[in-house]
């Protein structure tokens, strides 16, 4: 069974980038996969401090910061034989903590010059973007283009994003395109040939359609009352935010 490994690196437990992520996993679990799903803001991750500009082959995995949570996460990657992140979009690029996850993600690749591979190499990646401006197809060429030089696979159809204000489980198109990444990695993961990848314009609907948009839904506005209340004391929010 492929072991997936969902990120939501959205400080909002409630929003957009974990909505469709939501909807990622379930069609993930669908295809046969083992799901596993954090939230990275619950974890803290210091700043890469670039050993590898230093000496080439002091960046390596185990990460010599070793007071955070990095490594933890980064050994779930290893684990992991796809990884599914969704994000929503700050000024054009990912949020700043999955930023400085990647960063860290050097200490994987790297290995390549300490054992001759990198410990990304040959897992499946998938990508989720949201946000109410432009920016999303930015952040998730980004996304890609570092996973493909770690030495991830990116199956067809593996990209999903929302653009704007409103709920991104209200839009059929989003729905879909995130049902269709989560499938799609799975089967990738399990070693499906991507010749034999196919987007499934169906595959909500074998999901559970709107009933499984309801689910999704009322455990969001669960999360939402109990986290709001939560970061009331960091901000003013008169209502939860999709982003």
């Amino acid at each position: 069974m492929a072991r997936v490994l969902a990120i939501n690196a959205s400080p909002r437990k409630y929003g957009s980038s974990y909505k469709l992520l939501r909807v990622a996993v379930e069609a993930a679990k669908y295809a046969g996969a083992e799901v596993s799903l954090v939230h990275l803001y619950d974890y803290v991750v210091k700043p890469c401090i670039g050993c590898v500009s230093d000496e080439q082959l002091s960046c390596r995995f185990p990460c010599v910061i070793d007071d955070d949570d990095g490594n933890s996460l980064m050994k779930a990657m290893v684990e992991s034989d796809a990884l599914i992140i969704s994000t929503p979009v700050y000024w054009y690029g990912p949020s700043g903590q999955l930023k400085n996850l990647i960063d860290r993600m050097t200490s994987l690749e790297n290995m390549i010059f300490v054992s001759g591979r990198s410990l990304l190499e040959g897992k499946v990646g998938g990508f989720i973007a949201s946000g109410v401006d432009s920016g999303n197809i930015v952040a998730i060429s980004y996304l890609m283009v570092v996973a493909n030089s770690m030495g991830m696979l990116i199956p067809p159809w593996g990209l999903a994003y929302y653009l704007g204000q409103g709920d991104p489980l209200d839009s059929p198109e989003a729905v879909l395109d995130a049902a269709n990444v989560g499938y799609l990695v799975a089967k990738a993961a399990q070693g499906i040939h991507p010749k034999e990848l196919r987007y499934d314009p169906h595959l909500v609907e074998k999901l559970g359609g709107k009933k499984l948009i309801e689910e999704i839904a009322a455990e969001v506005r669960e999360i939402a009352t109990r986290e709001t209340k939560l970061r009331s004391h960091l901000v003013k929010l008169p209502r939860p935010s999709n982003r």
